[in-house]
């Protein structure tokens, strides 16, 4: 259930029915010469659009843009202060609850976004809005280990694969050996044990960590699939979860 494709009328019986939301939240960002600027926020709907139609939840409208100001010297890369993210997806969590489904799933594409979300979802568990966050690449670690062989974090070979099964028109293959070129093998940049990479520009001068050149769209379409199996098994978890084992304990007597 699309919560944006609803009238009034079915959003009312919606929001009786669905049990847990969903909240994708990603960036607009870039991602090397060969992925889209939108490649985690549309990971990060696709992920939740495919738990929502499998388990019957519901769907909430994309957060499309996060905490992106590293990556600022990258033509196109929007972002929004972490505070200001907070706020907001605390903002539509609050009205959610408003309309009685107070269970509510972030679904994150960008690691940028997660103290926010995180400190959104702390805040909302302490006004008895049980809210949690969804890191999908960290959910599916253990798969990523085994299908991935170039490594790297950031538009490398396990987001190019995502976005060939997903985008494959926005995918710009013939850049991949561009990419590699210019990769970072690791995030970050250190001296002496103290970092100094504050900025993606200051140790990966193209946006890359890690080489594309190994990615296929079937090894995304495995990622992915793991990745929707374990959101839909939270998100019934949590919506046969009573509300108030959800919630803050009491002061210990």
């Amino acid at each position: 259930m699309e919560l944006a494709r609803l009238t009034w009328p079915e959003a009312k019986d919606a929001l009786e029915r669905a049990g847990v939301a969903l909240l994708p939240v990603g960036s607009t960002e870039q991602h090397g010469p060969h992925l889209p600027l939108g490649t985690d926020f549309l990971a990060a709907e696709w992920i939740a659009k495919e738990a929502a139609r499998r388990g019957g939840f519901l769907l909430l409208p994309t957060v499309p843009v996060g905490v992106s100001v590293h990556h600022r010297q990258f033509w196109g890369t929007l972002w929004v202060e972490s505070a200001v993210l907070k706020t907001y997806v605390a903002g539509i969590a609050r009205s959610l609850s408003s309309h009685g489904l107070k269970k509510l799933v972030f679904v994150n594409g960008h690691g940028g976004n997660t103290i926010a979300l995180t400190e959104a979802a702390h805040e909302l568990r302490r006004e008895g809005i049980p809210a949690y966050v969804y890191v999908w690449w960290r959910a599916v670690a253990d798969e990523i280990r085994a299908l991935i062989e170039g490594g790297g974090g950031h538009a490398g070979e396990m987001e190019a694969s995502v976005v060939w099964h997903i985008a494959p028109d926005f995918i710009r293959s013939e850049k991949f050996a561009e990419a590699a070129a210019g990769a970072a093998p690791t995030w970050g940049k250190s001296i002496h044990g103290v970092e100094i990479g504050y900025d993606t520009i200051d140790f990966a001068p193209l946006g890359c960590v890690g080489s594309p050149e190994r990615s296929s769209p079937e090894k995304g379409r495995k990622i992915l699939e793991a990745a929707v199996e374990k959101l839909v098994a939270f998100s019934r978890w949590l919506a046969e979860t009573p509300l108030e084992e959800l919630l803050p304990k009491p002061h210990k007597p």
